[in-house]
């Protein structure tokens, strides 16, 4: 199973952190995720990044992505791009247009959306919104815990 993330950029990293890893242990060990996408912006994608790089130790055969939204600029020595991804075709999406090719990327590539959505506006919202029409599973964290 292939599972993507979306959720607000001024998450309070400190709640969602230990219900997020709860809920990535139980679908890694009884639902089979093994694949995961993440974005690059906010403390969700920071958080989301941060415990599934520590569920790695612990799950090897787990995979996970960041997946970027522009292409990286070429002197940008503070970034690791070694898991990074970025989208065929995204190249030639116009820059105001490419956060929202991508997150359509991540949806159209994975069988479960994971959110933290507090709020029916803004972007996080939007992306569940575009999942619910998709026919994905979606779990939102805000309402589950």
């Amino acid at each position: 199973m292939t599972c993507t993330f979306f959720g607000h950029r001024d998450t309070d990293s400190t709640a969602v952190r230990e219900p997020l890893k709860k809920l990535l242990i139980e679908l890694i060990e009884n639902r089979n995720a093994i694949e995961f996408y993440v974005g690059s912006e906010g403390n969700f994608d920071r958080t989301v990044r941060s415990v599934l790089r520590e569920l790695k130790e612990k799950y090897p055969q787990i995979r996970y992505s960041t997946v970027l939204a522009y292409l990286p600029e070429k002197n940008n020595e503070f970034f690791d791009y070694t898991d990074t991804i970025y989208p065929e075709g995204l190249e030639r999406v116009p820059l105001r247009f490419a956060i929202a090719k991508r997150n359509e990327w991540m949806v159209n590539h994975s069988d479960m959306v994971i959110a933290y959505v507090k709020y029916n506006f803004g972007g996080a919202a939007k992306y569940i919104e575009y999942a619910n029409r998709k026919k994905k599973k979606i779990i939102n964290l805000y309402e589950k815990y």
